[in-house]
């Protein structure tokens, strides 16, 4: 069973008043300044922190609830997405303002099982009347714990039912990357302590964890890799992983025109951000969604072709419920 989401309904966010989006393996939103792409990409990501049970502290972080609702609407925050199982699950989320705060005005949570209504519900919550599915007594019942008013309940919901749980762990566990920091104490550009990493981290904190675990224990990914660095830049040769101290490791990049290796600090900032790019996409722990806001920036227009091949062989190489989104 497939475990894509395949549909967001956004109201209210942003300059989001009110959008229907099919999603497929590879997403790729363009447009002019202003529009709301990355009101797209940070709505998704609100969502993924709701499911992870931190929606209070990610409204805390923009602001609070009012500060993201859009402009003269109506002040209501809707979601909506569809997971494409079979059947399909869907989810609804709608958040108001109350008072300094915000309640959760209703949530859902249902999979239409028959041919006719009505949907089998997982969840169903409205304000304090909280609802979820009992697989041991067969109906709707509610909780026995101390639920959170300020947390969805599908964050909240017991780990041991397993389809909504299915559910929301693919949903938090999206990944949002902004543009890399390549600043000249950027942690991409310093050594790193060498832990098992199958991502190279937001920041690139990671990177080099990293690429060594893949070398290591993933050649063919490594090795790709190493490929579209070659393609992109003419004087590649190499990369090493010199130590810097114990359980410190550096790593230099070796270029056909120097006698000398170059180290992190000494890469341009479009060969890092390439760099950390291509490893994300060759990474074996892509999370079911990527979101990557901008991920041209700093590129030469020549890499961005590349960077589009790229992307192209991560949609498809990826796991079936795993979709990138930028």
């Amino acid at each position: 069973m497939n475990g894509t989401f395949s549909e967001i309904r956004i109201e209210n966010f942003r300059r989001l008043a009110k959008i229907q989006l099919p999603l497929k393996g590879l997403n790729v939103v363009i447009g002019a300044n202003g529009i709301g792409k990355t009101s797209l990409l940070d709505a998704f990501n609100l969502l993924a922190q709701s499911a992870g049970g931190t929606l209070n502290q990610a409204l805390s972080e923009q602001g609070g609830l009012v500060s993201v609702l859009t402009i003269d609407r109506r002040p209501l925050l809707s979601f909506g997405l569809t997971m494409a199982t079979a059947p399909p699950f869907e989810y609804s989320l709608e958040i108001s303002p109350r008072g300094g705060g915000y309640v959760i005005d209703q949530e859902e949570l249902s999979q239409q099982r028959r041919s006719v209504p009505p949907p089998f519900l997982h969840i169903r919550s409205a304000a304090a009347d909280i609802r979820y599915f009992d697989v041991e007594q067969q109906h709707l019942t509610r909780p026995t714990w101390d639920h959170n008013p300020l947390e969805t309940s599908l964050a909240q919901v017991p780990k041991l039912f397993e389809e909504p749980e299915r559910f929301r762990r693919n949903l938090a566990s999206s990944t949002y990357y902004h543009a890399l920091d390549v600043g000249l104490r950027a942690p991409v550009r310093l050594p790193q302590r060498m832990q098992p990493a199958s991502l190279p981290g937001r920041n690139g904190e990671d990177l080099v964890s990293c690429l060594y675990s893949l070398r290591e224990g993933e050649r063919d990914r490594f090795d790709a890799i190493c490929d579209s660095l070659a393609a992109a830049f003419p004087g590649f040769e190499r990369l090493d992983f010199p130590p810097a101290a114990a359980g410190i490791l550096a790593m230099t990049w070796r270029d056909k025109r120097f006698s000398r290796p170059l180290y992190m600090h000494q890469l341009s900032e479009g060969t890092l951000r390439f760099l950390w790019l291509a490893t994300l996409l060759q990474s074996p722990g892509l999370t079911a969604v990527t979101l990557i806001d901008e991920p041209e920036v700093s590129l030469h227009p020549e890499l961005l072709s590349l960077l589009a091949g790229l992307l192209r062989e991560a949609s498809q190489r990826a796991r079936p419920d795993t979709s990138l989104t930028l």
